[in-house]
């Protein structure tokens, strides 16, 4: 057994996807999952309950490919691409270390598939720039970096980088949250267009997979980033669990042990709530806390527990690979192979339909 087979083959059952996710009814066998990932940091817990656990329960029943977006990441951080390039490999240590088999699981890097940036260039011919501008995702996201007016065009069209992508492995289903929706819609369009042209269907439409998990927010209540660095990542020691978990925020009206305590918006049940084994418990801990009586510190130690148990072996395949990083470059090439015959084989149809 190779050390890549024995890394992934040797999960707990307690620590699989199995454990927390089931396959979803509306996903068939005959589907083409695609799904990825921007290297900007080492990948954290939201990231686990959000989208690790639906690519574990997937792999095997479909076809299913992860790409990992180093071009798309670029879009915002032009000025430090070597951060991008060192993450590549962080993010795929990550996926190998949660146990996606890339026997099963097609893991590539988009900057090695040309067929997707060529699908790019194309697209845009198909999409107005009003129609970018009118997309409330990148106008949230262009508030939030202040760009302003100062929009780095490559950020503006990314939206049709990911449906070069999407179409790019004639994917029908990508498991997106509600905030991805407006992609999915202008893939779709982008596909509609492209089979107009030619009178026939050269590309499939996709469908929305919605995870059923609540976002997981990071440690100061804030949406969860790798920015903001209020993530707990897969590869965080015993210590910096409990360093983070004891910081988390509860219930600020919560200053006596006997006074009730709220479980809305408290970031610890938010946790046990996607992580304990045991949910009944939790459900009690719960009614304990909303009468009083029960601490912050007893539920923060239950979760230190739970969580060093959830990443333990994790963290043992993480540094596993850290001895061998030829083995994940063997992976990234192996998989990016696949990947770019299924991208330019594509590629040669959308290039027919453009009569090129």
């Amino acid at each position: 057994m190779s050390l890549l087979t024995s890394l992934t083959a040797n999960v707990s059952p307690d620590h699989s996807a199995g454990a927390h996710t089931t396959i979803p009814a509306s996903v068939r066998a005959s589907d083409v999952v695609l799904t990825g990932d921007r290297p900007t940091g080492r990948l954290h817990l939201g990231h686990y309950a959000g989208s690790l656990q639906s690519r574990l329960a997937l792999q095997g029943h479909c076809a299913q490919t992860i790409v990992v977006a180093d071009l798309q990441a670029l879009t915002d951080n032009a000025g430090r691409p070597a951060h991008v390039a060192a993450h590549v490999r962080e993010v795929m240590s990550d996926y190998l270390a949660v146990g996606l088999d890339p026997e099963r699981t097609t893991i590539a890097l988009q900057s090695r598939l040309p067929a997707l940036a060529e699908l790019t260039v194309l697209y845009l011919n198909l999409v107005t720039v009003a129609r970018l501008e009118r997309n409330p995702t990148v106008r949230a996201e262009i508030e939030m970096r202040g760009f302003a007016r100062d929009i780095p065009a490559g950020f503006l069209c990314y939206p049709v980088s990911q449906a070069a992508d999407i179409t790019g492995f004639r994917a029908t289903v990508v498991p997106v949250g509600e905030d991805q929706l407006p992609m999915i819609e202008l893939s779709n369009e982008i596909v509609r267009r492209v089979n107009r042209t030619v009178g026939e269907e050269v590309l499939p439409e996709c469908r929305a997979l919605l995870s059923s998990t609540p976002r997981l927010p990071g440690i100061d209540g804030r949406k969860a980033s790798k920015s903001l660095g209020n993530a707990i990542s897969l590869s965080a020691t015993s210590a910096e669990v409990r360093e983070l978990v004891m910081a988390m925020y509860t219930d600020p009206g919560h200053v006596r042990v006997s006074d009730p305590g709220k479980v809305e918006d408290n970031v610890v049940f938010a946790y046990l709530d996607a992580f304990d084994p045991a949910p009944e418990d939790v459900a009690e801990l719960k009614r304990h806390y909303t009468r009083g009586g029960l601490g912050d510190v007893p539920l923060k130690r239950r979760l230190i527990d739970v969580l060093n148990d959830l990443l333990e072996p994790i963290r043992e395949r993480r540094m596993a690979l850290a001895a061998r990083p030829d083995l994940v470059d063997d992976v990234i090439a192996a998989g990016t192979a696949v990947a770019r015959r299924e991208t330019d084989a594509v590629l040669a149809d959308v290039r027919r339909a453009f009569s090129l």
